[in-house]
C-alpha cells in the first residue's frame, strides 16, 4: 500500500507546485462563483456544477485544538463543493495524547475518514498524525507553520497583480496559468515571529520576491532554530531582511502584512507584548516614514486588534482583507481535492 502524501509546511512543495496549487484554486474559484454568487458573476455566464467531485462519498475529520472562524469555514464549505462531507472534531470531541494516544487516534481516523485536516497546538502533535495515519494529513494551523493562510495571501496578490505594473519581473512563475504572474515584489512584516511569518520565510524568497521582516528584540520573537534550518536549506535566507525596526522593514514595501501580536495561549503575556510591540502599528505615517511605496497594499489574516493596524489602513483602499479571508476557501479547495481526492500535489 502506498505512504499518503501530507503537508505540513509549504516548504514541503516546489516552486512549480505551489504555482499549480495556486491555479488550480483560482479555476476553482472562476467555475464556482456563478453556482453559488451569480450577482458577482461575468454578464453571461451561468452556473454550473463545481468541477471537480473528488471527495464524493468522502468524508475528511477537521481535528481543531484551537477555535478557529476562516479555516473552518473555508474546510466545510470546499469539502461540501467537492462532494464530500466534513467531520468536526473539536477539543471537547477528541483530545489528542490525552485520552487516546495521536498514533491510536490516527489509524481509527484514518480507518473512516479520508482526510485530516488538523488544526493543533505544538508542531509535534501534527507530525504524530502523518506519522502513523493511513490517509493524508494537511495542517491547518501549528505552533511552527500556517500553510494555508500563505497559499490565500499569494492568491490574492496574483488577483491584483494590476496593482504592481512597473514593477520588475523575474519570478519564478513555473505552473502558473489562468491569473496574472506577479512581479518580484518587496513584502514587509511587521509583528511576531508566527506561523504565518514562518511559512512566509520559506516561500516569498523562492519566489523572487523579497522579504523585510521586524520583530521585537528579545529570544521570544526570533525564529526558532528548527524553521530557520528550513529557511537556509532551501536558500531563502539570502532574500530576508530581518531587524527590529519597523521603519526599516516597510522601506520600498510593495505589500505590508501583519498578525495577531497576542496568539492563542498567550494571553497572560498580553502587557508585555503590548510594550514590546510598541510602535509596531501599522500606519500610513509609518509607512511613509518608513519610504514604502506610494502604492503598497496591505494583509491580515485575522482576526485584528487596533493596535495591529489602524483604522485608516484596515478599512482603507489599500487593504486586500477581505479578497484574502475569502481565499482561504479556494486554496483550501485546491488542497482538499489534490490531497485528499488525488493523493497528490
Amino acid at each position: 500500500m502506498p505512504s499518503p502524501p501530507h503537508l505540513m509546511t509549504l516548504a514541503d512543495l516546489s516552486v512549480s507546485q505551489i504555482n499549480r496549487t495556486l491555479s488550480h484554486a483560482a479555476h476553482l474559484k472562476r467555475a464556482c462563483i456563478p453556482l453559488l454568487s451569480p450577482h458577482r458573476s461575468a454578464s453571461g455566464s451561468s452556473p454550473s456544477l463545481p468541477p471537480s467531485l473528488s471527495l464524493q462519498h468522502k468524508s475528511i475529520a477537521l481535528l481543531f485544538s484551537k477555535r478557529s472562524t476562516r479555516t473552518r469555514l473555508s474546510a466545510e464549505t470546499a469539502t461540501k463543493l467537492l462532494g464530500g462531507q466534513a467531520l468536526f472534531l473539536g477539543k471537547e470531541d477528541i483530545q489528542l495524547g490525552v485520552n487516546e494516544t495521536a498514533r491510536d487516534s490516527a489509524k481509527v481516523i484514518g480507518r473512516m475518514c479520508q482526510g485530516i485536516f488538523a488544526r493543533v497546538g505544538e508542531h509535534e502533535e501534527i507530525e504524530e498524525l502523518a506519522r502513523h495515519s493511513p490517509v493524508p494529513v494537511m495542517n491547518a494551523l501549528s505552533s511552527l507553520w500556517h500553510p494555508t493562510q500563505i497559499l490565500a495571501d499569494l492568491l490574492t496578490l496574483h488577483e491584483y497583480a494590476g496593482r504592481f505594473p512597473s514593477r520588475p519581473t523575474s519570478a519564478p512563475n513555473d505552473g502558473i496559468s489562468g491569473i496574472p504572474p506577479l512581479p518580484n515584489l518587496t513584502i514587509a512584516w511587521v509583528g511576531d515571529s508566527s506561523n504565518v511569518l514562518h511559512d512566509m520565510l520559506v516561500t516569498y524568497p523562492r519566489l523572487g520576491h523579497k522579504l523585510r521582516v521586524a520583530a521585537p528584540k528579545g529570544a521570544a520573537y526570533q525564529c526558532p532554530l528548527e524553521v530557520w534550518k528550513r529557511v537556509k536549506e532551501l536558500g531563502c535566507d539570502k532574500g530576508i531582511d530581518w531587524s527590529d525596526d519597523p521603519k526599516r522593514a516597510v522601506h520600498g514595501a510593495d505589500v505590508v502584512i501583519t498578525d495577531t501580536w497576542i496568539s492563542m495561549g498567550q494571553e497572560d503575556q498580553k502587557a508585555q507584548r503590548l510594550r514590546d510591540f510598541a510602535g509596531f502599528q501599522v500606519t500610513e505615517k509609518l509607512c511613509q516614514e518608513g519610504g514604502a511605496k506610494k502604492d503598497w497594499s496591505f494583509l491580515h489574516c485575522l482576526p485584528r486588534k487596533q493596535h495591529e493596524v489602524d483604522d485608516e489602513v484596515f478599512d482603507g483602499p489599500r487593504s486586500l482583507i477581505w479578497d484574502e479571508a475569502e481565499n482561504r476557501k479556494w486554496t483550501i479547495m485546491a488542497l482538499f481535492d489534490q490531497l485528499f481526492g488525488q493523493w497528490k500535489l
